[in-house]
Order: structure tokens, then sequence, then C-alpha cells
């Protein structure tokens, strides 16, 4: 029959729609079973977080080569000790840090994966009627036309229309077998990802596990001289237990680590000046720096985890402007220490979770609050970048404040 490789050539052209159609469905049902959906409000907040964690994930690794080359220099081995420990905490943030890049490549993918979902399922319902109508058409062979009257009118037309069916169900086969292979390759990079993630994961899991060793060694050691450290924590307890409230602490340990500045600066004993009065002017008409300057400010200066910031300095908030910056790590994130410096306070404090109060050179303080574990003591000397505890296991916020002299600072201006 004339109308017989025509019908031939439809069927198979409506084999391969058919097909098509099937691995669309296919590939909506395993998108649609995917066990965890974009965690980003929209594509450029995936990017930008992306982007961010890349950024820290760098800065961590230069941190800890630098720390790790200092702890190579040094002579001592408390020094020597200190630097490793901090650069084992900058390795934590440094995997922390991948994690959170490998979270944000799986949700730019999903985000993907779920737009290719809509659009296929927007275009597979068209191309379905179309190509199951023409399946039942093509059913009946073209012989049984000559055994019934006006069948063969009914087959010419029949032939016209999927004559100019047929360029239009190849027109639609062509995009969608391309979203298909669209899909296929995003699967392959969703499993690429999530292999990237678990050896990240794995990395963290056994780097904490190596500080969390170290953190105990050091523990041990430093029992048998703790008497005065010890006493030093109650009383700072204390006043924990005292003051009305969180600046009210900070400001008592601030006139505190002043009277301490005074008394290592007191000189030995002197002859008595032949002008006592003229030496007391000159005492007291000594300039002072101020609040607010940035002179003498502790450097390097670092963020004490890295994630995504929540809150601005002087971001307006229910209490008045925020006095520093609040950031969202993952759960469980390692907090560092800003800067070098001396604790002043390490522990509880009503509505702030566990919180560290750093003592820095020159009048400085930086106060870490939201803390689930503090792994550092009262009196303790620490670097710059030296582990200070862990953030909360579930929706962890940790806040960060820069003070000098008792005014609050942006710690942005000093990071480095």
């Amino acid at each position: 029959m004339p109308g017989t490789p025509i019908i031939g050539q439809d069927r198979r052209v409506i084999h391969r729609a058919l097909l098509l159609a099937i691995a669309a469905l296919a590939f909506a049902a395993a998108a649609a079973s995917a066990q965890r959906g974009p965690a980003y409000g929209s594509p450029g907040d995936t990017r930008a977080a992306l982007a961010a964690a890349l950024e820290e994930r760098r800065a961590a690794e230069a941190r800890s080569e630098r720390l790790d080359a200092e702890a190579a220099a040094a002579e001592d081995a408390a020094t020597k000790s200190a630097r490793e420990t901090a650069a084992l905490a900058a390795r934590i943030q440094q995997a922390e840090a991948g994690v959170a890049a490998a979270r944000a490549r799986i949700a730019m993918v999903e985000g993907e994966r779920t737009r290719l979902r809509e659009d296929l399922g927007r275009e597979q319902r068209p191309l379905v009627r179309l190509t199951a109508a023409l399946q039942q058409a093509s059913r009946r062979p073209a012989a049984l036309a000559l055994l019934q009257p006006g069948e063969v009118q009914d087959l010419v037309y029949l032939r016209a229309v999927l004559h100019s069916a047929v360029p239009q169900v190849q027109a639609s086969t062509r995009g969608l077998r391309a979203r298909i292979a669209r899909a296929a390759q995003l699967r392959e990079d969703a499993a690429a990802t999530a292999t990237a993630l678990q050896a990240e994961e794995s990395a963290l899991g056994e780097r904490r596990a190596e500080l969390a060793e170290i953190e105990t060694r050091q523990r041990l050691a430093a029992r048998a001289a703790g008497r005065e450290a010890s006493r030093e924590a109650e009383r700072a307890l204390a006043l924990a237990e005292e003051v009305r409230d969180l600046d009210g602490l900070v400001d008592e340990l601030d006139r505190a680590a002043a009277l301490r500045r005074r008394l290592a600066a007191l000189p030995g004993p002197r002859l008595r000046p032949a002008s006592p009065e003229r030496a007391q002017m000159a005492a007291t008409s000594a300039p002072a720096p101020g609040p607010t300057s940035a002179a003498g400010a502790p450097s390097p200066y670092i963020l004490p985890v890295t994630g995504r910031t929540l809150t601005g300095f002087g971001a307006p908030q229910a209490s008045g402007p925020s006095r520093g910056i609040t950031i969202a790590p993952l759960a469980g994130a390692q907090v560092v220490a800003p800067a070098a410096g001396r604790v002043a306070f390490a522990g509880p404090y009503r509505g702030y979770g566990r919180i560290v109060i750093i003592e820095h050179r020159g009048g400085w303080t930086s106060l870490v609050t939201g803390m689930a574990r503090t792994d550092v003591a009262v009196g303790q000397e620490i670097v710059g970048g030296a582990p200070l505890g862990v953030a909360a296991p579930a929706r962890p916020s940790v806040t960060l404040e820069l003070r000098r002299g008792g005014e609050p600072v942006n710690p942005v201006r000093l990071l480095s």
C-alpha cells in the first residue's frame, strides 16, 4: 500500500516519543523523591552562599598554613602547642566551609532539577496526549480500510494529519531529549557533589576527634598548676551572678583588667621627684586614645565562626542597635578566638548560652556568645584562632562583640 511506509515511519516516531515521555515521567518521580530541596531563597542566594563558603575555606586554609609555620618556628613547647592547636582549629573551619560549599552546590543542582521537572511537567502533557492519539490511530492496519466503505477517505485524512503532526512531534521530542540529557547530567553532578560532601564531613569528623584528644591532654596537664586559675574562675562566676546584665559584666571585667595592667606596669622603687606637683600634672595630662580609635587594635582579627551573617553591626533590634555581628554557622561548628589575648570569663551566662570574654592589649575586649560548650579557662593566654568551644547543635547562632573602653566597635573594620 502506498500509505504503509509513511505510517511505519510515523509509528517509529511515536514509539520514540513515548519512550521519551516515559523517561520524563521517571525523572519527575526521581526528583520528587529527593530527600532535600534547595536550602536557599533564590538561585542568587545560593550562588552568594557558595562564593562566601569558598572564600572562607581559602581563608581558613591560609590561616592554618600560617599557624603551622609559626608552630614549626616556635622554640618553646608551650608556644608550639598553642600554634598547633590553633592550626588544627583552622583546618576544622576549613572543612566546615567545605561542607557549606558542598551543600550550596547540592542546593543549586536540586534547584535546577526542580525547575527542569516543572518545565517537563508542562511540556509533556500535550505530547503524551498527542502520541497516545497517534498510537491509537496507527494500530488500525491500512489494509482494513478497503473492507469498510468510507475508510479510504478516513485513511487519506489520517495520513494528512500524520504528515503535518510528525514534524511537530519531532520538534517537541528534540527539545525533550535535550532536557532529559541535562537531567542526566544533573544527576551525575548531584552524585559527585554528594561524594565530595561525604569526604568533607569525614575529614571534619577526623579533625574534631584529633582536636578533642589534644584538648584533653592539655586540660590534664594544666590541672597541676590550676589553683590560682580556679580561684580567678570562681571570682568571675561570682561576678556574673552579681551584675545585672552582660554589659555590666564586661564593664567589671574591663575594670579588673585595667587594674591588673596598672599593677603590672608599676616600676620598682625610685627616688622622689624634685617637683612632685609637676610630675603629677605630666602624668595626668597624657592624652588617651579615643574609645573608638583603631590605634593599637588587635591584629590579625578574624571572625570566630564561618557562616551566614544574620545581624550586622548597628542593625535595629528591639533592645536597640546591634552592638556586634551575629553569624549562623553549621551545627556544632568550631568557634575560635578572634585574636590573641587573655580569657577573662568562660562559662554560661543567662540568656546567652556559654560565653567567652577575651581581653586584648590596649584595652580592647572581645565577647563571643551563643556557644554550647567552652574549651578555655579563665586566666588562660590564647593565640588568635585558638579553639574557644563549639556552637549549638540545633539552630546555632554565634555573636561577636568588640569593645574599646566599654564602647562598641564594628569588628568588620578590623577583619584581616
